[in-house]
């Protein structure tokens, strides 16, 4: 009678478990189906800024400024994202010599043009931390000498165009109002309640939370063997487009890279000083864009959506050099923590778009002030 109780219970059990993997299964159809619907095209093409965005960024700045109080080291304060950096290195941007004329927009409007450069590699984390630690990487690049008007009227001076990317092809928050949310529960500790804000299950954002366990990726074995992506959108003369950076192996002196005691701390720029400067080899990337087709949906406002290359695919416009430098010393790292990337350091046929880049523009100029005068 026992063995017979034991049966039953175990066929129902069963049973139970087949349900709750159909019912499962079946969900994940509905809700693929209706992701599916939700995000088709077509899009517009001209930002769209929410009421409020101007009020829920000043929050962020405070929020940001409170990071950076929180995460300084002794009296040097750090960067709100990207704290640590394994190096800035000087590079050289090259447009392509045959580009295509429909290519041919702001920095990369004459075929053959080399920009000298000045390149920060980083971690994306605001606490520098192991180089082992799953993370984002980071690269910006800032090219030197730029004819033509600043985006900035107080910056008129610099003469700039900045590219800031890093190492995921999308975002986990959409928009200004989600950002808000998350980098106040993160700033408070609870990294948990930055994607479940509620006990309602119509707040979580469990699809933003994977695409933030994505991000958080495992090192690369260098920084120089990444590939890194703008996220947001930026105007690419009258288009939009979003930009990407990826490494060339052709394009330099085939090189293989000693292997490196992954257990150090700060073991990327130990192989980007073994390779630039041990072994005086150069590394090679090709800027590529990905043109907008309003057609398809490639949204402005919602940096959590991946543009589909099958959609648009990515076109290169430019290569990308590191030559064998130093860079390692007190003086050039300290100059490369004061240094400031900004994407809207720069000119208007690369103009950011959308609302994390509105967001920037406010919180990575409030936050470089407050940086810079409290590190003199």
């Amino acid at each position: 009678m026992l063995a017979r109780l034991w049966l039953r219970l175990g066929a129902f059990l069963g049973k139970t478990l087949l349900w709750l993997v159909g019912l499962g299964l079946l969900g994940w159809l509905l809700s693929t189906l209706w992701f599916a619907w939700q995000h088709s095209g077509p899009v517009s093409p001209d930002e769209q800024i929410p009421p409020g965005e101007a009020a829920m960024t000043q929050g962020i700045i405070q929020t940001a400024v409170r990071i950076v109080d929180q995460h300084r080291e002794g009296t040097r304060y750090l960067r709100d994202a990207h704290a640590k950096a394994h190096g800035c290195v000087k590079a050289q941007v090259s447009v392509l010599p045959d580009l295509d004329p429909a290519l041919r927009q702001g920095v990369f409007a004459e075929p053959g043009k080399t920009w000298q450069a000045m390149m920060r590699l980083s971690n994306g984390n605001a606490y520098p931390q192991f180089d082992s630690i799953r993370d984002a990487r980071g690269m910006a690049i800032k090219l030197l000498d730029v004819p033509g008007k600043q985006l900035l009227a107080d910056q008129q001076a610099r003469g700039e165009q900045d590219f800031v990317m890093f190492s995921h092809p999308n975002f986990f928050v959409s928009d200004v109002a989600e950002y808000a949310q998350n980098v106040s529960a993160q700033a408070d500790g609870k990294k948990v309640m930055a994607f479940f804000p509620s006990v309602d299950p119509r707040s979580w954002q469990v699809r933003h939370l994977f695409i933030a366990l994505a991000t958080l990726a495992p090192p690369p074995v260098s920084p120089t063997q990444t590939t890194y992506f703008s996220v947001s959108p930026y105007k690419f003369g009258t288009a939009n487009a979003k930009f990407r950076v990826a490494p060339d192996p052709q394009g330099c002196p085939a090189y293989v890279l000693p292997k490196q005691n992954q257990d150090l701390p700060n073991f990327l720029r130990s192989a980007l000083n073994q390779q630039l400067s041990t072994d005086r080899v150069a590394a090679c990337f090709v800027l590529q864009i990905q043109r907008q087709n309003p057609q398809k949906f490639m949204p402005i406002e919602d940096t959590s959506i991946e543009w589909k290359e099958s959609d648009a695919p990515f076109e290169t416009v430019a290569k990308v050099v590191i030559p064998a430098q130093d860079f390692d010393t007190p003086a050039l790292n300290l100059a490369c923590d004061n240094q400031s990337f900004n994407p809207w350091f720069g000119v208007e046929a690369h103009r950011p778009i959308g609302g994390i880049n509105r967001l920037r523009k406010a919180v990575y100029e409030a936050v470089s002030d407050y940086r810079h005068s409290r590190n003199l």
